[in-house]
């Protein structure tokens, strides 16, 4: 392989790429990104075994080939080479990296032993703007487990049906749907795919207008933006049935402003973290809220104006929970319903079905 390309479109695409090495592995080959030169371009390919990343720029190519280089190296060292024009060749097992007048080397690996990756995916299909995925991702991504108990519950259950596609994330302790218009579908959707990918996804998404297509088949999810091709397979198994979940009445409904609670979350939450809990207890009188939290350092206790239906209510809940779902709504008035302080509490927009949150009570309280 011999090619000559500029060092900052080389580097764009490693930065890109690279995210989807392998860190932890007893297998050097998904350290590596695979360089492969072709025509008139040089593509570039990373894979851990669950995500791969694709990114194809111009070369001026005259030798093809195809070799394997440690991806987080290669990548640190061309980011030094922005400014510079840069020649790669291979001899051997070693690549020449020649930039001005200087040259380095690296070893590398062969490219017969790098993964396949199938981008052959194509079998069901759906289309939406970049902003309504940016949001879908957004306000549901973060609740899904980190842990490996239930290894299904590290992504995000994805729905498309009749021109509506729903992403649901849960964690055992809280919940997150959330509702978008598509521009277009092929076949009805129900996977699970990584919160992992939909977050490498979002990083990569563009103009708000821009129309972005996820193609699915034979457990693969595949996304083409700005030729860059992003792969990962999906969850097996049965996600959570949430439909039983969710309380569909309340004995207690507020509207409140979203702004409003969320600044006194945070205040009380400087003093709840504290605390092995990092509970806020919420009490629920006619037309106001009191927001408290109470530790061994301190005690906060904030009053928030609202609009109640039903009945006083109290309940205590996590404080980052509570944050986490404040801070990804951009509405400005949100509904909380309750049914008491043992059973979930639910937040969702003050007027439609756009996103749904559920938080589970720490521990009962008492008026």
């Amino acid at each position: 392989m011999k090619i000559v390309c500029e060092g900052i479109e080389l580097s764009d695409a490693l930065g890109k790429v690279v995210k989807a090495c392998s860190t932890r592995t007893t297998n050097p080959i998904l350290e590596t990104v695979k360089l492969s030169a072709e025509n008139d371009g040089l593509s570039l390919l990373a894979t851990d075994g669950e995500i791969s990343i694709l990114k194809k720029i111009k070369a001026e190519v005259f030798e093809e080939g195809a070799v394997c280089v440690p991806g987080k190296y290669f990548a640190e060292f061309i980011k030094r080479l922005e400014r510079e024009q840069i020649s790669l060749s291979t001899e051997g097992e070693t690549l020449l990296i020649e930039y001005a007048d200087s040259q380095s080397t690296l070893q590398v690996l062969p490219a017969a032993d790098f993964p396949a990756i199938d981008t052959d995916v194509d079998e069901n299909k759906v289309a939406l703007t970049a902003k309504d995925l940016k949001e879908l991702i957004a306000k549901t991504t973060f609740c899904c487990a980190q842990d490996d108990s239930r290894p299904i519950l590290k992504g995000c259950l994805i729905e498309a049906k009749e021109g509506i596609i729903r992403f649901t994330a849960l964690d055992g302790y809280r919940l997150a749907v959330c509702r978008k218009n598509l521009v277009s579908m092929r076949g009805d959707l129900k996977i699970v795919c990584p919160g992992r990918t939909l977050n490498e996804i979002a990083r990569m998404l563009g103009g708000d207008e821009e129309i972005i297509e996820l193609c699915v088949g034979r457990n693969i999810v595949l996304v083409n933006i700005d030729d860059t091709v992003l792969t990962s397979r999906l969850y097996e198994g049965e996600f959570v049935n949430v439909t039983n979940i969710i309380p569909r009445d309340f004995a207690s409904e507020i509207l409140v402003d979203r702004a409003v609670l969320d600044e006194s979350v945070d205040r009380a939450s400087v003093l709840a973290r504290t605390d092995k809990g990092s509970l806020i207890l919420f009490d629920i009188r006619e037309d106001s809220m009191d927001i408290t939290s109470n530790t061994s350092i301190g005690r906060v206790e904030e009053n928030v104006k609202i609009l109640l239906e039903g009945k006083d209510s109290n309940i205590a809940l996590n404080c980052k929970y509570v944050s986490e779902c404040l801070n990804a709504i951009a509405d400005e008035k949100i509904r909380i319903g309750m049914n008491g302080a043992v059973s979930p509490c639910v937040i969702t927009p003050a007027e439609g079905d756009g996103f749904l949150y559920l938080i589970l009570p720490v521990r009962p309280t008492t008026a």
